[in-house]
């Protein structure tokens, strides 16, 4: 194990500010650039800005895949969905409790259960290949449209909500476009420049630590690309802006699975090889937090303090597991499988648990209604 030289942990920390100011300008600019140009701000919020806050792990994605380093960009996209539900949830929630509407639970949490399992399901095969990276960005092309459709029967009150956040100051005269579209520019720049030191930078300090190159995407670059959810989750809360809090962390985990995925699979040159550890351990993790929003949010569409600090509790949980896999230690393998009995099964107890109170609530409600009448 050598020392991992200072330049490069400086290229990795200025390639993770790029990344974060970029994919903040980018989503600033093209959103106010869309509203400009006469888009709804709610389409705006739920297409162009869910698409930038994925922006990071996408340019980390293809970089990474057109270096040959697989690892880095299957563990960033994992590794940021995980980091989605427990750590950007949770800290939301316990910065305030954070609200959804039925509309997101019912149908945006079980698309992202979905896709989830789905790319569980393909990863047993070993790789992900270049046709399933397109059927997984064919589905964010559909599900893009969908919600743009959906998107005209919204409430006055989201659109409000959205309006608030995403309109563009100043209208729509060409001054305003042109600096936006500048912005826009700039911010992609940015982006991509920061992409390219971070992938570098990475593969330099896992071989200098002897760290597997799959650990450092699942913490390091997946935390870092999931920088701009935290800001927008926690942001939303705390302004009251509930559809986007919530929405923002299951928007996110949607498109890095169909689009940033899908997008890597497709420009890499050669498929994504799935290692091991990342079958047995990480993308059942990642299925399990996924499945236990829809029974959290279900039974009072919010998510309080308390629940917050449960997911945050799980997520330190996983980071000891791959403390222990970068030291390659005997215990790694052991703690693995608890970690999964552990978890997998509490997300099923709750689901259930979530199920019976809905189903309880539901018949109180039918037997007061027929009592009424």
């Amino acid at each position: 194990m050598a020392a991992v030289d200072a330049l490069t942990v400086v290229r990795f920390v200025a390639g993770l500010v790029l990344l974060v100011v970029g994919a903040e300008i980018l989503v600033r600019g093209a959103s106010r650039l869309a509203t400009a140009l006469g888009i709804s701000p709610l389409v705006v919020g739920l297409t162009v800005v869910a698409f930038g806050t994925s922006a990071p792990e996408l340019a980390v994605g293809v970089s990474s895949a057109l270096a040959g380093e697989p690892d880095i960009a299957l563990g960033n996209v994992v590794g940021s969905n995980i980091a989605n539900v427990l750590l950007v949830l949770g800290l939301a929630a316990l910065v305030t409790p954070v609200s959804a509407r039925m509309r997101v639970v019912r149908r945006e949490v079980p698309l992202m259960i979905a896709a989830s399992g789905v790319l569980w399901l393909m990863a047993l095969g070993g790789q992900i290949d270049r046709l399933e990276g397109a059927l997984l960005f064919a589905g964010i092309i559909i599900y893009s449209a969908f919600m743009v459709r959906s998107s005209r029967r919204e409430s006055a009150q989201v659109r409000s909500e959205f309006a608030a956040e995403y309109a563009a100051p100043g209208g729509g005269g060409r001054r305003v476009v042109a600096r936006n579209l500048a912005l826009a520019v700039v911010g992609l720049g940015l982006l991509l420049l920061g992409a390219d030191w971070i992938v570098g930078s990475a593969s330099s300090m896992a071989a200098a630590l002897g760290v597997p190159e799959i650990v450092v995407g699942l913490t390091v670059v997946a935390i870092g690309t999931s920088l701009p959810e935290i800001a927008t989750s926690v942001l939303a809360g705390v302004r009251g802006h509930r559809d986007i809090a919530v929405g923002n962390v299951v928007g996110s985990c949607i498109f890095n699975i169909l689009m940033v995925l899908g997008a890597t699979a497709l420009v890499a040159p050669q498929p994504l090889a799935v290692s091991p550890s990342l079958l047995a351990v990480d993308l059942p993790l990642m299925v399990a937090a996924a499945a236990a929003c829809l029974p959290i949010l279900y039974t009072k569409l919010q998510v309080d303090r308390r629940e917050g600090l449960l997911l945050l509790g799980f997520y330190v949980a996983y980071l000891v597991y791959l403390w222990l896999v970068s030291f390659d230690d005997p215990a790694a393998d052991r703690y693995g499988r608890v970690l999964i009995l552990g978890a997998v099964p509490v997300a099923g107890a709750v689901l259930c648990w979530g199920g019976y109170r809905a189903w309880s609530r539901s018949r109180a409600g039918a037997g007061s209604l027929s009592a009424g009448g």
